[in-house]
């Protein structure tokens, strides 16, 4: 249901013209889990950025059911890195989730209702009248994700969400979304230097190059969908696909020529 095609991305500074995306071609079927890593630099949150509809390609298109993307859409959910930014400190738990739902749902008692469910689908009953700043970091990021359920999203968009907490957060948070993922059938696309996230996670993983990227492989990831921290990543499957993505991402065998010649493959 998401098409990205031939997608470039450049950007002019001073006369000088920078390459961030070469050229990207992928498809993302309905209530697929698909992570998108590569180096650092590879212009993920360029793609992604473009995903949402908050910048355009310089050449290519994006389009959602048959439909260019030009601007940001209401049924995508974004949910950002930086939980702290992300959250207003100046309004309560129940204020943040359902500051985006005042402009569909303009009766205030279905929103708080709203609010109540999604707070306890994440873990956190009854802390609707808590501030931000009384919560724990991973207790933020689950208000950040409430607040993106409770819009009820076809697509949630993430950029590395759970890389500004501990490992043991980072892992709940992962089957948290999970949780939420086959309870809502929503398509998830993950941004992450995490592999084994991105292993554990998905459906599929796609792995950029270095800059200015192309898709170096598309990996299906033959793991069950009941997945665990423990019995999962035992898997020899968790194991050979982790080395996969890794080996890609670190050879230093792919240099330019071979690059450019994945991009004319693509294209």
């Amino acid at each position: 249901m998401l098409q990205v095609r031939n997608l470039k991305k450049y950007y002019e500074s001073a006369g000088a013209k920078t390459r961030a995306v070469e050229d990207i071609s992928l498809d993302v079927a309905q209530g697929e889990f698909v992570s998108i890593v590569g180096p650092s630099g590879a212009g993920k949150t360029t793609l992604l950025r473009a995903l949402v509809g908050l910048t355009r390609p310089t050449e290519g298109t994006i389009t959602y059911k048959g439909k260019v993307i030009d601007g940001p859409r209401r049924d995508f959910a974004l949910v950002f890195q930086d939980y702290a930014r992300s959250l207003y400190p100046w309004f309560t738990v129940e204020k943040n989730i359902t500051l985006p739902l005042v402009n569909t749902i303009p009766d205030a008692a279905r929103r708080r209702q709203i609010a109540s469910i999604t707070l306890e689908k994440v873990g956190l009953p009854g802390l609707g009248r808590r501030r931000p700043s009384q919560l724990s970091g991973g207790q933020q990021q689950r208000v950040a994700i409430a607040r993106a359920l409770a819009y009820a999203p076809e697509v949630f968009i993430m950029d590395e969400p759970f890389a500004s907490v501990d490992a043991q957060t980072r892992a709940d948070l992962e089957d948290l979304v999970l949780s939420l993922k086959h309870e809502t059938g929503a398509t998830v696309i993950l941004v992450t230097h995490d592999v084994d996230e991105a292993v554990y996670l998905s459906d599929r993983v796609i792995v950029l190059s270095k800059s200015p990227s192309v898709v170096l492989e598309d990996i299906g990831i033959d793991l069950p969908r009941e997945r665990d921290q423990i019995t999962t990543k035992a898997l020899p499957a968790f194991s050979a696909a982790r080395a996969k993505v890794l080996r890609l991402i670190k050879n230093p065998q792919t240099d330019t020529v071979e690059v450019a010649a994945i991009s004319k493959r693509v294209a």
